[in-house]
């Protein structure tokens, strides 16, 4: 079906660069520590259970700090509440690397993410301030390229670093990538927030703007759908260091070209996205999408629990699962922004709210459920994924139409 929206216009590549780069606070706090793990429990004396406290300390700091920069975004305007954040970040990121015991790097990892987060509110609301629905999409995907260079960079940038300066090198490195990104913002960066999103803002608190926002049927299927999404690419996330190196045995380097692969696929799938955005619209994309990645999650938990192919079915298949991500979070985000604009900044805080918190409480529970084999994994993105499909076609979709109409 051909799109009914417009030829894509040109390509504002520094514009998505700086938006890409906002993106990247999460994705370079996450991926450049994951391998110094093992060395952070060494240094500071503390059991596995404490080292990955400190994931799961970021992931809480992610989904609530997002609640509170979205309304301040809307409010004060896109520059304020992302210059705050990022100064945020830098000092918790020096705390993080001089801290004394575990407790205070956890501490210190939560006020991290608190800062951290305002990068990718504020970076979807500016996308939505200034392009239409299926432009939005075409540009998240584009920030998902540079974004995904992160994934692939940080692992081998925090292996170096490690090698050269130690667990505490990689956190001062956070420091100067938080300077270098304030420093961009404050010269390179406008204000767009739109007088209307401005006089919405203000006259509504924001408890009341959510409230608003959870009555909307449409909305919240985009939100729990992309939600359930980012809870797969998270479940992957804090359960890939254990899976690799420890139930296959594979090393540290094996490890972060594994991790470098999978992140090149959600970036090419990305790609795959903004073009099949020329001829399809975001919904018709996200729907066929949404069903590829039962179909690759089914064959990932029968490969898990049969453990047919071992390590060589179960990883490609994981691949399989995980890049499609990269054809259904710029559509479900894009989407949402799509429902209500003079709210952009609230909706951009609770889908990224809710996609860290399911992805907190789908790391739990693949802990929790962990025996050393790879069934844990693939049997909660099994569930995630047909949650998401339950929230698209039965929320989202039908909203979507609804709107139409």
């Amino acid at each position: 079906m051909p799109d009914a929206s417009p030829p894509p216009a040109a390509v504002p590549w520094r514009f998505v660069l700086l938006l890409g780069a906002l993106t990247a606070f999460a994705p370079m706090s996450i991926d450049m520590y994951l391998s110094s793990l093992p060395s952070i429990g060494r240094s500071l004396h503390a059991a596995p259970d404490q080292t990955q406290a400190t994931l799961a300390a970021f992931f809480a700091g992610m989904a609530i700090g997002q609640i509170i920069y979205g309304p301040a975004s809307d409010r004060f305007g896109r520059r304020p509440p992302l210059l705050v954040g990022v100064g945020v970040f830098v000092l918790a990121s020096a705390v993080c690397a001089l801290a004394p015991n575990i407790q205070v790097l956890i501490a210190a990892r939560f006020v991290q993410a608190l800062g951290g987060c305002a990068g990718a509110v504020v970076a979807r609301a500016v996308v939505r301030d200034r392009f239409s629905h299926t432009e939005t999409a075409r540009v998240l995907s584009l920030m998902t390229l540079i974004m995904g260079l992160a994934p692939v960079l940080a692992p081998q940038l925090g292996g170096v670093v490690q090698l050269v300066a130690g667990w505490r090198g990689v956190f001062w490195t956070l420091v100067a990538f938080g300077l270098l990104i304030g420093a961009w913002v404050t010269v390179a960066l406008g204000e767009s927030r739109s007088p209307e999103t401005e006089a919405q803002a203000r006259g509504e608190n924001p408890l009341k703007a959510y409230a608003a926002l959870f009555g909307m049927r449409r909305l919240m299927g985009y939100a729990l759908a992309g939600a359930l999404n980012g809870a797969v690419l998270f479940t992957y996330i804090s359960s890939a260091p254990d899976l690799v190196m420890g139930t296959y045995g594979h090393s540290p380097l094996v490890f972060n070209l594994i991790f470098a692969f999978n992140a090149v696929g959600i970036i090419g799938a990305s790609q795959v996205n903004r073009w099949l955005l020329r001829r399809r619209l975001p919904d018709d994309v996200l729907s066929k999408a949404s069903m590829a990645s039962i179909v690759a999650a089914l064959l990932l938990t029968i490969a898990a629990w049969t453990g047919w192919g071992g390590q060589w079915t179960v990883l490609p298949l994981l691949f399989a699962a995980l890049s499609i991500y990269g054809l259904m979070g710029g559509n479900t985000m894009a989407g949402a922004l799509s429902v209500d604009q003079r709210r952009a900044g609230s909706i951009s805080a609770l889908m990224g709210s809710a996609s860290f918190g399911a992805g907190a409480v789908a790391s739990w529970a693949g802990g929790m459920l962990h025996d050393g084999t790879p069934r844990p994994v693939a049997g909660v993105m099994f569930a995630c994924l047909v949650g998401s499909a339950l929230a698209i076609f039965g929320l989202a979709l039908p909203g979507a139409r609804k709107a139409q109409a």
